[in-house]
């Protein structure tokens, strides 16, 4: 018999992308790569800041079996742990400046869906016009622009718990219920975006690895993602080579963990996560395949020997 783990099937269960297309939420977590169009991403220092080596980078993880690539082109890192003061905020039509000729180079080469992660809503806005199909927003909707950015473009919106200016987060990281508060938080970002229009039927949940919380608590949401999960929309999940995997299992820079990013990525997959948000595309599919194979033979495979 399959493995209890492995977590129901979603092929009834898909998005609504612009222009009609589809992004189905098959039985198997989908593969999201970063495409960083920053010079100060914590992950790469700047690697693809140039648009012509970001489009290549969004080519080989599209070749290396991404189901959608995620698109930013202003640094995140929350302020007040690791970062220190974190990134500067990067005003809109500097973003745009970044993000439109990637976008727009991809957009003319695949119809592989391409999200938008931006806390703005002019910058969602002008993406979607430019053909992103949805938006990414790790901000927990501060600006109410975004939503309705998104509701106007009928697409899926991916909304992230964080807490407070990114600048302070880390010093926001006091819970007296993790799991509860999280759930919260994010549920009230959700019907802040139903009532801007935004069906819910389109909206995914992140609970913000990193974000406005410890390493212990990345661990503890880790391992409890089936409880957010239970909120009853699709799940999103962006471990990647983030500063927690160096505290739990010795310091080492962002391109060094990738074995603690698979880590969280089977967590993930184990708890019935919608999409995984990573940056090394080729060595998680490969991974995913491999465990979800595994996971499915579960005791049949001992069943069927001799």
């Amino acid at each position: 018999m399959p493995n209890a783990a492995l977590k129901p099937d979603r092929q009834g269960e898909s998005l609504q992308l612009p222009g009609g297309r589809t992004l189905s939420l098959a039985a198997r977590p989908l593969v999201m790569g970063v495409l960083n169009i920053t010079p100060d991403s914590f992950s790469d220092g700047g690697l693809f800041a140039d648009p012509e080596r970001a489009v290549a980078h969004g080519r080989q993880m599209i070749a290396s079996g991404a189901d959608l690539l995620d698109l930013g082109a202003e640094s995140t890192r929350p302020g007040g742990g690791v970062y220190g003061d974190g990134a500067e905020t990067v005003p809109a039509a500097e973003e745009l400046r970044r993000l439109l000729p990637v976008l727009e180079a991809l957009r003319a080469e695949t119809r592989l869906p391409l999200s938008v992660d931006t806390r703005k809503g002019e910058v969602a806005a002008a993406a979607l016009a430019a053909g992103a199909d949805m938006v990414n927003d790790i901000s927990l909707l501060a600006d109410p622009e975004l939503a309705r950015a998104a509701a106007h473009a009928a697409c899926p919106l991916i909304i992230m718990h964080s807490r407070g200016p990114l600048r302070s987060m880390q010093h926001r990281a006091r819970y007296g219920d993790l799991l509860g508060e999280v759930r919260r938080e994010l549920a009230e970002a959700v019907e802040r975006a139903v009532a801007a229009g935004v069906s819910r039927a389109q909206i995914l949940v992140d609970p913000g690895i990193g974000f406005g919380k410890t390493a212990q608590q990345n661990v503890v949401l880790l391992g409890r993602l089936e409880e957010l999960g239970e909120m009853g929309m699709p799940l999103v999940v962006g471990a990647s080579r983030k500063s927690f995997i160096a505290k739990l299992a010795g310091d080492s820079p962002p391109d060094r963990r990738l074995g603690g990013s698979l880590a969280a990525v089977a967590a993930a997959a184990r708890a019935g996560a919608a999409i995984l948000r990573v940056h090394d595309v080729a060595e998680t599919v490969q991974f995913v395949s491999v465990w979800r194979a595994l996971e499915s033979a579960g005791g049949g495979a001992r069943e069927g020997t001799s």
